[in-house]
């Protein structure tokens, strides 16, 4: 046994470096991501300060913060009917962050909801840094640094601040999707997992990583290399293909016996007023808003759902990686053709972080004053935005 651990000690060392180093590159984009996010939240503080509100608690203790921090501490089981008839279930919810908000709050003095925004803020932190590695790789450092300012400018980012589960999720995607691109299969199926055991839309992820696979084992199929010595040149892609639905299925199928109906999930969904119907709700939206007074709000949506469906495609041209193709796809195609409150679909798109990349690629090859002139406008719009949204309908 002694004469194994000279070899794995120097391997330790590589790997930690590997780390520091990486982490280093990325701090450009990690401080443009805080100082973004941080001034979102003072305008925040201030705006609800004269509003005569508490920031803190527009970002823990409303809207769905509530039903996790619920979750935390009861567990699931809680169900309110409206006076409509709809039926609000905690099962809607999935459990990763109730998890780490009752581990965090077990281990230290934090709340529940507290302990929500604590891993919302360092969750976000992961998404950025993954941002940047996944520019960096593509297009160079300087898109790198753009993609994470992006992500964190967008007028919906005050979100990825919030006791929500979004900023968790595009960080346990975006590393599941950067282990894809640099073929460490094990590691994309862990976190497809985790993913799947966040949000709904974990589903995604499931995608990237299968269709992915299956490319990758035909292309060697094509060049006439045999399955068995695919799976030698892509070692840990079965076990990833195995790993990556399980959360998702598992948290689907554990409502659905809990429900009593193999469907349990989506009726429960279906009590929420949520569902899937090709987007023929949404369509019926858009058109009602643009025949009626609501034409320059109808407007706005419609070009605004021109503009993500031309960053997808665009993004394809431009050879967008597969992983990052599907999953950016599959974020968009769910969020446009779900049912239920309109106005929550910004936010539903959030994760889809591989729409930004044509920008951020743009914006990589202007000057350094132009594009960061830029960025902080859009920043500054942002934060007003943000301020203004939470202090008034606020997400659903």
């Amino acid at each position: 046994m002694n004469d194994l651990a000279p070899a794995a000690v120097p391997g330790r060392a590589r790997s930690g470096g590997a780390v520091r180093a990486a982490l280093r590159r990325a701090a450009p984009a990690l401080l443009a991501y805080a100082a973004i996010r941080l001034l979102g939240i003072v305008v925040l503080a201030l705006w609800s300060a004269a509003d005569g509100k508490s920031w803190h608690t527009l970002l823990t203790a409303r809207w769905d913060a509530l039903w996790y921090t619920r979750v935390a501490e009861q567990g699931y089981g809680y169900t309110v009917v409206l006076p409509d008839g709809e039926v609000h279930s905690n099962l809607a919810f999935f459990p990763l962050l109730p998890w780490l908000e009752r581990g965090l709050s077990a281990l230290s003095p934090l709340s529940p909801a507290d302990a929500g925004m604590v891993v919302s803020w360092l969750a976000s932190l992961a998404a950025a840094w993954a941002l940047y590695a996944t520019g960096e790789r593509l297009h160079g450092p300087r898109a790198g640094v753009a993609l994470a300012a992006l992500w964190a400018a967008l007028p919906v980012g005050i979100v990825q601040s919030m006791a929500y589960s979004e900023a968790l999720f595009t960080a346990l995607a975006a590393w599941g999707l950067y282990a894809v691109l640099t073929g460490r299969w094990v590691w994309a199926g862990v976190l497809a997992s985790l993913a799947g055991l966040t949000r709904p839309v974990g589903v995604a992820v499931v995608a990237a990583v299968w269709l992915t696979a299956a490319v990758t084992l035909w292309r060697s199929r094509a060049c006439g290399v045999r399955l068995r010595g695919a799976l030698r040149r892509h070692p840990g892609l079965l076990p990833g293909v195995a790993l990556a639905p399980l959360g998702w299925c598992g948290f689907f199928l554990w409502v659905g016996a809990r429900q009593g109906s193999f469907t349990g999930y989506l009726e429960v969904q279906g009590g929420w007023g949520n569902g899937f119907d090709g987007g023929l709700a949404f369509g019926t939206f858009l058109w009602q808003q643009l025949s009626g007074p609501g034409f320059a709000t109808g407007l706005g949506l419609t070009v605004g759902v021109g503009l993500v469906i031309w960053l997808q495609v665009h993004g394809i041209r431009q050879g967008q990686p597969l992983p990052l193709a599907v999953y950016g796809g599959t974020v968009l195609l769910l969020a446009l053709t779900a049912k239920g409150y309109f106005g929550s679909k910004p936010r539903l798109m959030l994760p889809a972080y591989p729409l930004l990349l044509p920008l951020a690629a743009g914006l990589a090859r202007w000057r350094p004053m132009w594009s960061w002139l830029t960025v902080g406008l859009v920043a500054a719009g942002s934060a007003v935005y943000g301020a203004f949204w939470l202090n008034g309908s606020g997400p659903p």
